[in-house]
C-alpha cells in the first residue's frame, strides 16, 4: 500500500480502527466495579501492548519510510498516545483512577494490606502513557502533605521526643519502600522532601526544646540510640543540625559554667579536672557514637570547654595540680598505654588555656617538688609529658623544664659521705634551678627524707 502511495489511507486506517477499539475497551473498563476497576484496566493495557508490538511489526515498512518522510507519529507512540486520550484521560476514568490509587495509598498507611503488583503495574501504565506526574504525582504528594502535616500534629501533641522520631523515621522509611515497590524511582526525592519538611522541619525547634524529653535530657541520661536518630532526621532538612549543635552548645556552657562557679567542687582541684575530664569523655562519647563524628559537634564541643575552663582563673594551676597528683601516684601499677591515655587527656585540657604560661609556671614548681622528694612514679612518663609540652608550644616552652631532668639524671645521685660520732652524714648535691633557690631548712629535709630512704 505504500509503495503504491495508499500510506495515508493506511496511517489515518491505523488510526480510526484502534481509536474504535480503544472506546469499547473504555466502555469495559468504566462498567468495572471497586477492586475489579485497577485489574480490567491492568488487563486491558497489558493487551493493548501486546497489539501494538504486533501492530508496529506488521507495519514496520510505513514505521520506516512514510511515518519519517510525512512527520507523522510513529505506530508505538501512536497507540501510546490514543490509549492515554481514550482510556486514561476520559471523563469517567481519569479521576476515578486518580482516587482510586490515592486511595489505596492512604490504606496501606493505615496498616492495611494492598496488592502492590498491580499498583505498580497501574504506576507503569501512567508512566508509560506519559501522564504520571501529572495524573497522579502531584496530587499524590499534595495529598501526602496533608496527611503529614495532621499526623505530626497528632503526634507531637501525644509522644514524647523519642517516640515522635521513632514515628517520623517509620514513615519516612515506608515512603522510601513504597517508591521502590512500586512509584517511579524519581518520586523518592519529592515524597521523603514532604514527610521531612511536614514531620521535620516543622517541628525540629519544638523536639529538641521539648520539656523532660528533649535533646538536652537525651545528652543527661546517654540516649544514644535517641540522639542517633535525631542526629540522621534533622541532617534531612536545612539547618537541622544547626538547632541540635545550638541546644547542645547552651547545655555544654551551662554545665561547665556551673562547675567552675561551684565553691564546693573549686575545693579539690583534682576532682575539679577529673570532672572536666569526665564532661569530655561523656560528650566524645555521644558525638562518635551518635553523631558520626561530625566535625561540626567536635568544634561546638571544643569551643564550649575553651569557654567555660577559662571563667576558672585557678584552671592552669588545677590541671598542674592535677598532673602532680597522677604523676605522684596515680600512675603506679598501670601500663605504658594507661599513661599516654592519661596525658593525653591533660593535654586536650591544656589546649583550652588561655594562660598556658601560667600553667608552666605551676608545673615547674610542681615536677621540681617531685624530682627533689624522689615522689615521681616515672622519668618516662615526666619525659613524655614534656615532650607533648614541646610538641604544641614550641622548644622555649618546655627548655626549662627539660633542663630540671637532665640535671636530676647527672648530679643526683652524687652524694658525699663522713663518719661523725659515729653516725653517717652525707649531702646530695642538688642541680636543678628549682632546688638553688631552695631555703637551707629545706635543703636540710631534702637530706634528711633521702638519707631516710638510703638506711
Amino acid at each position: 500500500m505504500v509503495l503504491h502511495k495508499f500510506g495515508e489511507k493506511l496511517y489515518s486506517g491505523l488510526v480510526s480502527t484502534m481509536t474504535s477499539h480503544l472506546k469499547e475497551i473504555a466502555l469495559s473498563i468504566e462498567a468495572s466495579q471497586g477492586a475489579l476497576f485497577l485489574e480490567e484496566l491492568d488487563r486491558k493495557w497489558t493487551e493493548h501492548n501486546k497489539a501494538l508490538q504486533m501492530i508496529r511489526d506488521i507495519l514496520m515498512y510505513m514505521d520506516r519510510t512514510f511515518v519519517p518522510s510525512t512527520h507523522r507519529t510513529p505506530v508505538h507512540e501512536l497507540g501510546l498516545n490514543l490509549w492515554r486520550v481514550n482510556i486514561v484521560h476520559t471523563v469517567k476514568i481519569q479521576l476515578r483512577l486518580k482516587d482510586t490509587l490515592l486511595e489505596l495509598v492512604q490504606k496501606e498507611r493505615g496498616g492495611e494490606v494492598i496488592n502492590r503488583g498491580l499498583m505498580r503495574n497501574i504506576m507503569k501504565m501512567l508512566i508509560g502513557s506519559s501522564v504520571y506526574q501529572e495524573d497522579f504525582e502531584k496530587p499524590f504528594l499534595a495529598v501526602s502533605a496533608d496527611f503529614y502535616r495532621g499526623e505530626s500534629q497528632l503526634f507531637i501533641e501525644s509522644c514524647d521526643c523519642g517516640n515522635y522520631l521513632k514515628k517520623a523515621e517509620k514513615r519516612l522509611n515506608e515512603e522510601i519502600e513504597r517508591v521502590a515497590h512500586y512509584l517511579d524511582a524519581r518520586s523518592e526525592f519529592k515524597i521523603t522532601n514532604v514527610v521531612e519538611k511536614e514531620m521535620i522541619e516543622s517541628q525540629m525547634t519544638r523536639l529538641v526544646q521539648m520539656e523532660n524529653s528533649g535533646l538536652v535530657n537525651m545528652l543527661v541520661d546517654d540516649k544514644y540510640e535517641d540522639l542517633g536518630r535525631m542526629y540522621n532526621l534533622f541532617r534531612r532538612v536545612p539547618n537541622g543540625l544547626t538547632s541540635i549543635r545550638d541546644v547542645m552548645t547552651v547545655h555544654l556552657r551551662e554545665t561547665g559554667r556551673h562547675l567552675v562557679s561551684d565553691g564546693e567542687r573549686l575545693k579539690d582541684p583534682v576532682d575539679f579536672v577529673q570532672r572536666l575530664l569526665d564532661i569530655k569523655d561523656k560528650h566524645d562519647k555521644i558525638i562518635n557514637l551518635a553523631f558520626n563524628n561530625d566535625k561540626m559537634f567536635q568544634n561546638a564541643l571544643n569551643s564550649s570547654f575553651e569557654y567555660f575552663i577559662n571563667l576558672n582563673t585557678r584552671s592552669p594551676e588545677f590541671i598542674s595540680l592535677f598532673v602532680d597528683d597522677k604523676l605522684r601516684k596515680g600512675l603506679k601499677g598501670v601500663s605504658e598505654e594507661d599513661v599516654e591515655i592519661v596525658l593525653d587527656k591533660v593535654m586536650m585540657l591544656f589546649r583550652y588555656l588561655q594562660e598556658k604560661d601560667v600553667f608552666e609556671k605551676y608545673y615547674k614548681q610542681h615536677l621540681a617538688k617531685r624530682l627533689l622528694s624522689a615522689m615521681s612514679v616515672s622519668e618516662d612518663a615526666e619525659r613524655c609529658l614534656i615532650l607533648k609540652l614541646k610538641t604544641e608550644c614550641g622548644y622555649q616552652f618546655t627548655s626549662k623544664l627539660e633542663g630540671m631532668l637532665t640535671d636530676m639524671k647527672t648530679s643526683d645521685d652524687t652524694f658525699f659521705f663522713n663518719d661523725k660520732f659515729s653516725s653517717k652524714f652525707y649531702e646530695v648535691k642538688i642541680g636543678t634551678v628549682a632546688a638553688q633557690k631552695e631555703s637551707e631548712p629545706e635543703k636540710q629535709e631534702t637530706r634528711q627524707r633521702v638519707e631516710e630512704d638510703r638506711n
